[in-house]
């Protein structure tokens, strides 16, 4: 009996190319997302090819989930990111695939994600570690930055009920420039809602930072206590859009000699100082509106606020290093200026 050989030659166009495309996890566990609460997935993902790539199509599993990913060319060595969102339309464990395709190979990568949907969770610590007690917050600093007059920006704590009782969120303490809103205003055992802090920048009283603080009630009649503290603060800027294209050509220009000062290596010291030069490159003076330092270890000194074209004035950052070791506040200078490109600078000071 005769044996059929097969030609070896003919084994390589059997092989598909695969995808220069790789990911670093190619499987996320949600693990418990709250019923008809979307959650979105993340994957870094390299082209560790030799040449760019596209992206062509992607194809969850399920209409279930959704996928952004970049449209733009990835260059050899270069990341990308695609998010993938589940609805939590269904109770229950869920395991979704997600076809990759580029315009270099002939198959696909596999991305996936998994988890389960429940209508109470039990495990906060990783969406909510701030701990109140029977309530947990996402996080306790609100940042507002860039405002300018006239502006109402929002931004949102996600909050979680985690006792067995209904509980009514309320904020103490609210300034006049903040209002908040409860979604929803009663909030049942096990559940997650959000609150909703609207800024009006009209009622600021000046540009640069204001900081404030407010409190979450954990239940009724609770005091203020750095436990429910919740860190506020706003930048406040100059705006320019009513400019003519003529205005902006001749418009102050902010230059600095460097925009961070290091004092690491001057730890044993009492006292230090460094100096930054301000310059004005532009056609028209320079007016610094606001200087303010976000520590109290430092003191700054500008030997003039208003820089007449083409001239330069001297600031002088002094602290105490050892001082500055032990300051849980990132230290930092902010200037306030009418340079449109430039309204708001920051000089960092690096510990």
């Amino acid at each position: 009996m005769k044996k059929l050989l097969f030609p070896l030659l003919a084994l390589p166009s059997l092989m598909l190319a695969q995808s220069p495309l790789k990911a670093d996890v190619e499987v996320v566990n949600m693990g418990e997302v709250m019923f008809q609460h979307p959650k979105t997935a993340t994957f870094q993902l390299k082209n560790t090819g030799t040449s760019p790539l596209t992206i062509a199509e992607v194809h969850p599993s399920c209409g279930c989930t959704s996928v952004e990913w970049p449209k733009e060319s990835i260059a050899s060595g270069a990341n990308a990111t695609i998010k993938a969102t589940f609805d939590a339309q269904q109770l229950g464990t869920f395991q979704k695939e997600i076809e990759v395709w580029t315009d270099t190979a002939e198959e696909p990568i596999y991305l996936m994600i998994q988890g389960r949907v429940v209508t109470m969770a039990s495990d906060y610590d990783g969406d909510y570690p701030i701990d109140l007690g029977s309530v947990r917050l996402n996080t306790n600093i609100i940042e507002f930055d860039d405002v300018h007059v006239g502006e109402h920006p929002e931004a949102v704590l996600q909050i979680v009920n985690t006792g067995r009782n209904s509980y009514k969120p309320q904020i103490m303490h609210l300034p006049s420039y903040l209002k908040a809103r409860y979604q929803p205003e009663q909030l049942a055992g096990g559940r997650e809602g959000r609150i909703v802090l609207t800024l009006n920048g009209e009622r600021l009283k000046s540009y640069g930072l204001t900081q404030t603080s407010i409190y979450l009630a954990r239940n009724l009649g609770d005091k203020v206590s750095p436990e429910n503290e919740i860190s506020v603060s706003v930048v406040l800027i100059p705006a320019f859009s009513h400019l003519t294209a003529e205005q902006r050509r001749t418009a102050p220009r902010l230059v600095l000699s460097k925009d961070s000062l290091d004092f690491s290596a001057m730890k044993t010291k009492k006292k230090a100082t460094q100096t930054i030069i301000i310059g004005n490159a532009g056609e028209r003076p320079l007016h610094i509106s606001r200087m303010q330092i976000s520590n109290k270890v430092m003191t700054v000194k500008l030997s003039d606020r208003v820089i007449k074209p083409g001239k330069r004035v001297k600031l002088k950052v002094t602290l105490n290093p050892a001082e500055l070791q032990k300051s849980k506040t990132a230290p930092r200078v902010l200037l306030i200026t009418d340079d449109p490109e430039n309204p708001k600078k920051v000089i960092k000071v690096k510990k």
